[in-house]
């Protein structure tokens, strides 16, 4: 049997990684970003770089898209390119758009109208894990789409971490902005609990070992929490995109009279964090406003 053919459009952090998982595991991958020098530097790993994503997703049987939002898929999969054409279009007969960003539930939704119109399959497959889970193929991947559609990519999102197909078109979305909130309030609160520490004099890294060890402990508390206190911003997820996640999800949850107040609160603190211009650091960095609230000088 034919192995499929795949594109990945967006080779930063994230899929860049799973550029490489892939073309390791064996597929032929063509690679597009913005910037071309992310996916030109792809190409010893195995990837075929490409010029236009009309060219990359052209005769492929799935895309995978590692955009920022839902308007950048828009404009980079739904509508012609330089070369006039429309990427989706070009995909193979029954190819497949797998949208594994976080975007919006009814932008998933319209996307995957629009697939349909041009003969091609959708799944809205946004994952949680962060950069080690793309790095090391443990994603968790929130799928939304018709089940034999999820179906057919199991072989293609093996290699990338575990796939739960949770509903139609958007289910994925849901349920990663519902992943989004528990990570960005969780954020806050372990940020919360080392700078309390650090002003009532005792060694948040202690602090942080013992807490480890009982119902306060978690994964974020484990890796970001040593980021806090390491001071070490490199991003993996990015501030100015929690934001984003959470807007999203506020948005929804206010068309479904849904009331989300610590949603709201944990917005509301990530939104200064940028507005001080930490917005390019990763999301850990909530520490740094939270450190400046309490008078101290951030890290």
């Amino acid at each position: 049997m034919r192995r499929q053919a795949l594109a990945v459009i967006g080779c930063g952090v994230m899929g860049g990684h799973v550029v490489r998982r892939l073309a390791a595991a064996g597929f032929s991958v063509t690679a597009w970003n913005r910037s071309p020098e992310k996916a030109t530097a792809l190409a010893r790993p195995g990837a075929i770089p490409c010029a236009t994503p009309s060219e990359a997703l052209d005769g492929r049987d799935v895309a995978i898209s590692f955009l920022t939002d839902g308007p950048a898929n828009d404009a980079v999969l739904f509508r012609a390119d330089t070369t006039g054409r429309v990427p989706a279009a070009l995909l193979a007969k029954g190819g497949t758009v797998v949208v594994m960003g976080t975007i919006s539930i009814d932008q998933a939704q319209r996307q995957a109208r629009e697939a349909a119109g041009l003969g091609k399959g959708y799944v809205d497959a946004p994952v949680s894990g962060g950069e080690p889970g793309a790095r090391d193929g443990t994603l968790t991947i929130m799928a939304g789409g018709e089940a034999a559609v999820v179906a057919g990519l199991g072989g293609v999102l093996e290699p990338l971490g575990t796939v739960t197909h949770l509903g139609p078109a958007g289910a994925g979305t849901v349920a990663k902005l519902a992943s989004q909130n528990i990570v960005a309030v969780t954020l806050c609160a372990v940020a919360e609990a080392l700078v309390f520490a650090e002003r009532a004099g005792a060694d948040p890294r202690a602090v942080r070992q013992a807490l480890l060890g009982g119902f306060a402990g978690s994964t974020i508390l484990r890796h970001h929490g040593e980021r806090m206190i390491d001071g070490n911003w490199k991003p993996g997820g990015i501030a100015v995109n929690q934001v984003k996640d959470q807007l999203a999800l506020l948005t929804a949850a206010e068309e479904r009279d849904v009331d989300l107040p610590f949603a709201r609160l944990a917005l509301d603190t990530f939104r200064a964090l940028c507005d001080h211009g930490d917005g390019q650091l990763d999301h850990a960095a909530v520490y740094r406003e939270l450190q400046r609230r309490s008078g101290l000088t951030p890290r």
